[in-house]
């Protein structure tokens, strides 16, 4: 019996587009992306005629552009990632 499920699992996972890791991937790649932005956000000032400088932070300028495109960049591996036979 226990050889029979394996292989309707194993049939499954040939049929399926992207395994299991491909999505983990894809979650991470998600949440890396979620946080870019996360870190661009803020720098506003209350009274609009002060300027703020915190807008133009090393966070905000450097930092979090590189974590998206690196998010962005994760989620284009784990959609080509295949594992290997």
């Amino acid at each position: 019996m226990a050889k029979i499920q394996k292989k309707t699992d194993e049939d499954r996972e040939a049929r399926m587009a992207l395994g299991r890791r491909n999505y983990l991937l894809m979650l991470i790649g998600l949440g890396m992306v979620i946080v870019g932005f996360l870190l661009m956000s803020g720098g506003g000032s209350d009274d609009p005629t002060v300027f703020n400088e915190a807008m133009f932070s090393f966070r905000r300028i450097t930092l979090a552009p590189i974590v998206v495109i690196a998010g962005f960049a994760l989620e284009v591996y784990a959609i080509m990632w295949r594992p290997k036979k």
